[in-house]
């Protein structure tokens, strides 16, 4: 099991910035790389993804222009940048590796193989 660890999660006011990190032991077979998000009560939702074999990346609506995926491949880790943070943002945030993804696939939970425990985002209006 390729174990996925999350940080870099915290509070902010609304209209910050926070930058998630996701570090894993080891990529092998896991091309798509994505983060999800989950308040209480609600379904874990899509974020954003990468697939990297070619770099190409998925956004939800509701952050796109705001979120940015990217990975460091020397350093085995994924990030989430966030800025323009808003209440509604404000969820518990997991990373997840699979082997592959597509714009018609990404947001599948299904998809994914691993998963991190999730860090916690607070946004303060």
């Amino acid at each position: 099991q390729v174990p996925l660890v999350e940080s870099g999660g915290g509070s902010v006011q609304a209209g910050g910035s926070l930058r998630l990190s996701c570090a894993t032991s080891a990529y092998t077979y896991s091309y798509c790389l994505g983060w999800f998000r989950q308040v209480p009560g609600k379904e874990r939702e899509g974020v954003a993804a990468i697939y990297t074999p070619n770099d190409i990346t998925y956004y939800a609506d509701t952050v796109k222009g705001r979120f940015t995926i990217s990975q460091d491949n020397a350093k085995n880790t994924l990030y989430l940048q966030m800025n323009s943070l808003a209440p509604e943002d404000a969820a518990m945030y997991y990373c997840a590796a699979g082997a592959f993804c597509s714009s018609g696939s990404w947001r599948l939970i299904s998809r994914y193989n691993y998963w991190g425990q999730g860090t916690q985002v607070t946004v303060s209006s």
